[in-house]
């Protein structure tokens, strides 16, 4: 080749490769660029994570959990989230170590971003063809979990996540972030419920405290949060031991369990023991009603996921004994009952139960169900004369065995009320034989109005029509209200409004006592002596005689029209409870009256509810000053020396129907006004006990030269 080639040739060679490098640096500049651009781009991302003070974590929730009065649990307030906090020492070291080696090998050294695991999964994604593993940290996914909605799965959200995942790592020890994850994590979801957090899960999938774990329980766990659908051992067993296996394999590379262990462990079983402890709940009617309670108080939210540890005032031992009672004397075929017991000086329910089975109806018998009270609520009528300063033993009214009279005067509607002996009698002696007629032309004399009031004052809260029948039992009421109505009478006048929790403990530590204390005082100590030592006479010589304690108790029976519900309502000086039988859905007649259904199940229960102390009701501090009254409707006297008033004529139940102003149609077909019922209607006659010579005073002998205390007609009492 001769010179000029060969210059020639080194001239060629030398413009390539300039221009290869003028190539390689456009490329690179060009790289280098995209990397600036990239940088920039990463750092205006950086820029705009939001900084955790600026955020509100999102509510993790927590299962509000309900006690008896004795502590023991009645269950979880139901919602699709289960989860119960722990602290870290409370977890096992076992499972917090499988955690870290599943989720997060290099915990204790990175500072909330672990960069070695994210070149390690970029190899084994891009080795793989598809994402088979990823490189969130343990303080990444929490901060996802707690402040990040909805996370978009691409490259701006995670590095949004990695930045804030540094600033919590500033902010937070390292114990407190595992404690934090594991508090918060999902676990899996079954029937509905998603157990959130280890303690949750715990219970769910072994049926045991998250402190109780082995070995192979914890890996099982540690492995879930990844996917715990596809891991769920209930839904994919053979899945989920797959994935255990993985998590043990990491705990052996870790050096977390000895190789001895790892391999016994691999060939464990699953040991699933699927725990119902968040679903199961004892005394559903009661629960219900306290759930209620807490919702009306602190809200739904606070209330489901909350947190809270309610103590309620239901006493295990009465709540059984009341159920027993129905057991032992409800014996009347398609009829239910229901009995609530009242703490009279607190106003704390004791105990509320009924007939019925949760399973087949929700419906409460005891709280929300509303039927006529019949002649069980004559006592506010009486509890309103005693308070206007009537003296019963000193007032006297005709007692003829049907009446008719002009409530609203002589030109409206007549009331025709039946239900009396003949004769005339006092209103003790009325109060104890439950004497409509006597009681008709009582509320006329001392007020509808003031006797409804009354009846509100002391407690009842359903609403009462305002008509003069609601002395015979017109509005429907609850076992709850005549409870809790009777309650005000046992405490000396002061009413506690009723109440089935005790203390309320919020996870702050913060402790409410929603209980009223103190009470109002609606009546004075003697009122409520004076009406107490009157209505002992029905558990003495009246309608429910031969139905008492042992103890001094004071008591009303309850029957309405075609006996279609039957009642017994009674005191001691610290417990009121109310007794209802009937059919719960229609108007059947019942094969007796209040003293013959409702009053044994009051007797047996009261009889280990009411006896000790055995007390009588204290002498008042402000004793009642009552004197005879005098009006239209009332006599002179009660009988006269000769033979006293007439007790050959027998009381006629039957209490006719009434119109009112407005009294409704009869849609029920019964045969009586809807809108103006009068209780006692279709019942049979039924004699009234013989009258002592002179009225005893409440509490004294049964009366003389009637046979002592008879006991109540095989037909039942006079609207018992």
């Amino acid at each position: 080749m001769s010179q000029s080639s060969r210059r020639r040739q080194r001239n060629h060679e030398g413009s390539l490769g300039k221009k290869i490098a003028m190539v390689f640096a456009v490329i690179v500049a060009i790289i280098g660029i995209a990397l600036a651009s990239v940088a920039f781009w990463v750092q205006d991302i950086r820029a705009s994570a939001p900084s955790i003070d600026t955020l509100k974590p999102a509510e993790s929730g927590e299962s509000s959990q309900v006690f008896a009065a004795d502590g023991s649990s009645l269950g979880y307030v139901q919602t699709d989230v289960i989860r119960r906090e722990v602290g870290l020492d409370e977890i096992p070291e076992r499972l917090r170590n499988a955690t870290i080696a599943i989720e997060d090998e290099n915990f204790y050294e990175h500072n909330g971003v672990d960069y070695s695991a994210i070149v390690r999964a970029a190899v084994e994604n891009f080795e793989a063809g598809e994402i088979q593993q990823g490189a969130s940290t343990i303080t990444q996914q929490l901060v996802r979990n707690l402040y990040i909605e909805d996370p978009e799965d691409n490259l701006e959200r995670k590095i949004i996540e990695a930045e804030m995942a540094r600033e919590y790592e500033d902010r937070y020890t390292k114990d407190e972030i595992l404690e934090q994850y594991l508090n918060t994590a999902a676990y899996g979801t079954n029937d509905g419920r998603t157990a959130v957090g280890v303690q949750a899960a715990a219970e769910v999938f072994f049926d045991k405290d998250v402190s109780e774990l082995n070995l192979t329980e914890a890996a099982l766990l540690a492995g879930l949060p990844q996917a715990p659908t596809d891991y769920n051992p209930f839904l994919n067993p053979d899945g989920a031991k797959a994935r255990r296996a993985d998590v043990l394999k990491a705990m052996y590379d870790e050096d977390y369990v000895s190789r001895g262990k790892y391999q016994r462990a691999l060939g464990d079983g699953l040991g699933l023991e699927r725990g119902f402890g968040y679903e199961v709940r004892e005394e559903q009617y009661f629960f219900d009603f306290v759930q209620e309670e807490l919702i009306d108080r602190y809200g739904v939210e606070s209330v489901r996921q909350g947190g809270l540890e309610v103590h309620t005032t239901l006493d295990r031992e009465l709540q059984a004994a009341a159920e027993q009672a129905i057991v032992d004397q409800h014996t009347t075929p398609g009829a239910a009952a229901a009995l609530v017991s009242t703490n009279a000086d607190t106003g704390e329910i004791l105990a509320m139960a009924s007939s019925e089975a949760y399973e087949d109806s929700q419906f409460n018998l005891a709280a929300q169900g509303r039927r006529q009270p019949g002649s069980s609520f004559k006592p506010y009528a009486l509890t309103a004369a005693v308070d206007q300063g009537i003296d019963p033993d000193s007032t006297y009214y005709s007692a003829p065995s049907s009446i008719t009279l002009y409530p609203n005067g002589p030109l409206a509607e007549p009331w025709n009320v039946s239900g009396g002996g003949g004769g005339s009698m006092s209103l003790r002696s009325a109060t104890a034989n439950s004497v409509n007629t006597v009681y008709a032309q009582l509320v006329l004399d001392i007020g509808v109005d003031e006797m409804d009031e009354m009846a509100q004052r002391m407690g009842v809260t359903s609403p009462l029509s305002g008509y003069a029948p609601d002395v015979l039992g017109a509005s429907d009421v609850t076992v709850l209200d005549q409870s809790n109505g009777f309650a005000t009478l046992a405490n000396g006048g002061v009413h506690h409004d009723p109440t089935a929790i005790s203390r309320v403990e919020f996870p702050d530590g913060d402790v409410d006592e929603p209980k009223d204390p103190e009470g109002e005082r609606v009546i004075t100590d003697g009122v409520a002596y004076e009406v107490a030592d009157i209505m002992k006479g029905t558990l003495e010589y009246g309608t429910a005689a031969g139905l008492g304690i042992g103890c001094p108790a004071a008591g009303k029976t309850g029957t309405t029209e075609e006996q279609a519900d039957a009642w017994f309502v009674g005191y001691t000086p610290h417990v009121s409870t109310a007794v209802w039988v009937g059919n719960p859905d229609s108007r059947v007649p019942l094969p007796g009256y209040g003293a013959d259904l409702a009053a044994p199940i009051w007797q047996q229960y009261m009889n280990i509810a009411a006896t000790s102390p055995c007390d009588d009701f204290p002498e008042p501090e402000d004793p009642a000053e009552l004197s005879g009254f005098f009006s239209d409707n009332t006599v002179t006297s009660e009988y006269d020396d000769s033979g006293g008033y007439d007790t050959t004529t027998p009381i006629d139940e039957t209490t006719e129907g009434v119109e009112q102003p407005d009294p409704g149609d009869d849609t029920d077909g019964d045969g009586f006004d809807d809108g103006a019922y009068a209780p006692g209607a279709d019942q049979e006659p039924a004699q009234i006990a013989d009258p002592p010579a002179a009225d005893p005073p409440a509490g004294g002998d049964p009366p003389a030269g009637g046979g002592g205390a008879p006991a109540p007609p095989s037909t039942g009492g006079a609207t018992p």
